[in-house]
């Protein structure tokens, strides 16, 4: 946006309380027009209108700001721009993009400062897919340009355009350089562009939206096995300092099955987004061989930015994130951490004078809760061609001392099917993931059970339920031996808590940061967690037959299943048989072994 198109001023500032500006003489500006602030032009989005005073958030630090100043106005609603050149950018809040903003004035983001969102001088290979004479309407596709390796980037109609193509390029271009003139039916002809905007606050149109049937695949044994998450579903991970939230959201980035990923650092501390720039660029990305970056849109807005521009970044991402759904693209949208976007909220809300609600958070806490969240879904997208796409969302959440029964939480659980419940003892324990199998659920599970029972293995859905049932049973029993000790249960009982044990230690636990056991396949999960089931059910009938407790606890092969975990992929197959035929022959010995006991006794 150059200066001379907001050149006019509208309004003198009455009043600066940190980052909300009070205006007057603003009878001619709308809800959520941005505007610029002083003769610094800091970037501003008006949130309240009474008369013809204006509350203005400010995306910046207005330290220096005073009464009298100026105000100028844009006419725009605050939007993002969409074209190529949006994966592996790095932006902050309102999508200023922080690599070029680095590169010219240093790591301090200088004030008012207007640099283009995308770069307007890089030329993109424009491959026209659609031809002189077609009739297009919104979201048809009229090219492809090859974003990076691993993204085909589809130049789309507008979506309020359609008519007529008299016009389409062929060829190396920029993105503003239009690639198309279509004439619609009122004879006006339209110049395309690769560009295009769109404002953050509405979502972008679609056909239908479509119920989530089929799981998003994360390779984490906890999420896939009992607790999955649907393509197009919406999760919550609620959980204390240092649980682990943001490296679960980090698995989730480089494993899950989604073909882009838009990763928002929503007042994360500095430090961690740092550690998320400096990863992700190296990250191997193990669908394409190549950096994860090539794939990802990072949006970064740290806890020592202005406040304001926490809220934007949220907006920012789900409309990046939409408009990739909308080439029938899969995305994976992260959002660390929701909490401290609310915060945001929170600050603003009280510095307006709005009636607090519940903790200080306003009343409408919910509902921009839901505005978000509802953005994601599986969806018909807009054009001819009737392209799926979906944004599975999932936000993270910072509960103060980790208690979930605080509005953020609680707000997000309303609206969420998935919920990934963070424990503090299991984190302290060394457990990670260190999502908490007895507090967690999820929704998808029952209208996904027949994709599992009948893509991956037929007895998948009978599995996960014998499981839960094991780990509630051991949470039971545990109360039991707290007050009286181990010794006093029957073995049939210790034998449920040896097993519960053996599901804990060597299926849930998974380690991040091991090259195989940071990612399980479907497959692979369902035969770990099989033949420790296998194992527990031999057992029983040992008992039953006479088998001394200790040696079925003790079982030579019970090593290798411990190490089953570890196997590569590409031989699990036939180490899993191996290991259960080998169960199987030691079984029968110790059988055969008691009943001879059994004779000479």
């Amino acid at each position: 946006m150059n200066s001379n198109q907001y050149n006019k001023q509208i309004g003198i500032i009455t009043k600066v309380s940190g980052p909300l500006i009070v205006a007057k003489d603003m009878k001619d500006v709308q809800m959520y027009d941005v505007v610029r602030v002083s003769e610094k032009r800091l970037i501003g989005e008006v949130i309240e209108l009474r008369d013809d005073l204006a509350s203005i958030q400010v995306y910046e630090e207005t330290a220096g700001i005073g009464p009298g100043e100026p105000v100028y106005w844009t006419n725009e609603p605050l939007s993002v721009e969409l074209a190529p050149g949006l994966i592996e950018g790095i932006f902050d809040g309102i999508q200023r993009p922080l690599d070029v903003i680095y590169q010219g004035s240093g790591d301090r983001i200088p004030l008012g400062i207007d640099v283009p969102k995308l770069k307007r001088n890089k030329r993109w290979q424009f491959n026209s897919v659609a031809k002189v004479g077609d009739f297009v309407k919104g979201g048809d596709v009229l090219g492809t340009v090859q974003e990076t390796t691993a993204v085909l980037h589809k130049i789309m109609v507008p979506p309020t355009l359609s008519g007529k193509i008299v016009w389409i390029f062929n060829g190396e271009t920029n993105i503003t350089t239009p690639i198309a003139r279509i004439v619609d039916d009122r004879g006006v002809t339209h110049e395309v562009p690769m560009l295009q905007t769109w404002p953050v606050r509405r979502g972008r149109p679609y056909q239908k939206k479509m119920a989530p049937h089929a799981p998003m695949v994360t390779g984490q044994r906890v999420i896939d096995m009992l607790f999955p998450i649907a393509i197009g579903g919406i999760a919550a991970i609620p959980g204390p300092f240092g649980s682990g939230k943001t490296v679960v959201q980090h698995q989730l980035a480089k494993w899950a099955d989604a073909d882009i990923i838009v990763y928002i650092g929503c007042g994360e501390r500095g430090n961690e987004m740092t550690d998320v720039l400096n990863e992700f660029p190296h990250l191997k990305d193990p669908k394409t061989g190549q950096t994860l970056m090539k794939r990802t849109v990072l949006i970064a807005n740290t806890s020592n930015m202005p406040v304001a521009a926490r809220e934007a970044s949220i907006y920012t991402g789900i409309t990046i994130a939409e408009y990739y759904r909308d080439m029938g693209y899969r995305v994976a949208i992260m959002a660390d951490s929701t909490s401290r976007w609310a915060e945001a909220l929170r600050e603003m809300s009280s510095r307006l004078e709005e009636m607090p609600g519940e903790e200080g958070y306003p009343a409408y806490l919910s509902s921009r809760l839901s505005e978000f969240y509802e953005r994601a879904g599986l969806v018909t997208c807009l054009g001819s061609e009737g392209r799926i796409g979906a944004i599975s969302a999932i936000g993270a959440v910072s509960p103060p001392g980790g208690d979930t029964s605080e509005p953020v939480s609680q707000g997000t659980l309303r609206i969420v099917k998935v919920f990934w419940g963070l424990s503090a003892q299991l984190a302290y324990a060394r457990h990670f993931p260190a999502i908490d199998w007895l507090k967690s659920y999820s929704l998808y599970e029952e209208n996904m059970r027949d994709y599992f029972d009948t893509e991956v293995e037929k007895d998948w859905s009978q599995i996960v339920q014998e499981t839960k049932t094991l780990l509630q049973e051991e949470a039971k029993l545990q109360e039991i031996v707290r007050l009286v000790g181990v010794d006093s249960l029957e073995f049939s009982d210790r034998l449920v808590l040896e097993c519960a044990r053996r599901i804990r230690e060597d299926f849930l636990h998974q380690n991040a940061f091991h090259e195989v056991d940071t990612y399980s396949s479907l497959t692979k999960q369902h035969g770990i967690l099989k033949t420790i089931l296998d194992w527990f059910h031999l057992s029983q009938e040992g008992l039953n037959n006479g088998v001394s407790f200790f040696k079925l606890a003790n079982m030579e092969v019970l090593e290798q299943i411990g190490r089953m975990k570890y196997i590569q992929e590409t031989e699990f197959k036939t180490q899993y048989e191996e290991i259960n035929n080998e169960m199987n022959e030691e079984y029968q010995r110790l059988l055969k072994g008691d009943e001879d006991d059994g004779e000479r006794v």
